[in-house]
């Protein structure tokens, strides 16, 4: 609670920060910052919190099991983007489209009577989202990848790319290395947990053995290579 407090406090002395927004189970934390610097610099700041956004299950929205939901390309595609919004719970599909989309709430009752598809909703919700944030022409291609990457299992557009240099792969890369590189899993025993439930595949292949060693010909003519955990995360890996 102090360091965010003082956090605050450098963001004011430094770039003359004077309001904190945050979520409603965050203002001790902002009101302890306005005090500290209240106290320090003798000057006036301000706090404004909202109400917490909630799944069904009544969970606070936070990050997801990979890490932080960015805003900015640089720190996650608009295809990262489009599928976080593809994958929400069905519970919480129609909430998250009134929440989080511009679609006119008339438009969107109309939504919840005759559209029984929830897979659909769920392009939409992903569309619309995507489509506000890096536009039209992104979100269409975040949905055509999609499309191609698990309805045609081919590579598709606009995965994730890891780079891998030619000579590495020439002389044999162990697959436990390569696939913590792709940031598909945060161990190697989590990777293994992956291999033991079927759950990695290389290609569209399950792969079974962990000592596996990759090598050319794992990699197509245009030296790509696709891997996979479960059906929703994928990397291409490309030589270089």
């Amino acid at each position: 609670m102090m360091l965010q407090a003082y956090d605050f406090y450098e963001l004011n002395k430094r770039h003359k920060c004077v309001l904190q927004i945050g979520g409603s189970d965050q203002w001790g934390n902002i009101v302890n910052g306005t005090d500290l610097i209240r106290r320090k610099e003798k000057k006036q700041t301000y706090g404004l919190t909202t109400p917490l956004l909630t799944l069904s299950s009544g969970v606070k929205m936070g990050k997801t099991e990979k890490g932080a939901v960015w805003l900015n390309k640089k720190m996650l595609s608009p295809y990262d983007y489009w599928q976080f919004w593809r994958n929400t719970d069905d519970k919480d599909v129609l909430n998250f489209i009134k929440l989080f989309t511009d679609l006119d709430l008339g438009e969107i009752e109309e939504l919840e009577k005759n559209n029984k598809d929830i897979n659909k909703l769920k392009i939409l919700l992903a569309n619309k989202t995507t489509a506000m944030l890096h536009g039209l022409k992104d979100a269409k291609e975040a949905e055509l990848t999609a499309q191609k990457t698990f309805g045609d299992k081919s590579m598709g557009k606009n995965l994730p790319i890891l780079k891998v240099k030619k000579s590495i792969i020439l002389s044999g890369l162990n697959l436990l290395d390569l696939v913590l590189q792709t940031k598909l899993a945060n161990s190697k025993s989590e990777i293994r947990r992956m291999i033991k439930n079927n759950g990695l595949k290389i290609n569209n292949e399950v792969v079974a053995d962990e000592s596996k060693i990759i090598n050319q010909n794992n990699f197509d003519l245009n030296n790509n290579m696709k891997i996979s955990h479960g059906k929703k995360q994928h990397v291409i890996v490309k030589i270089i």
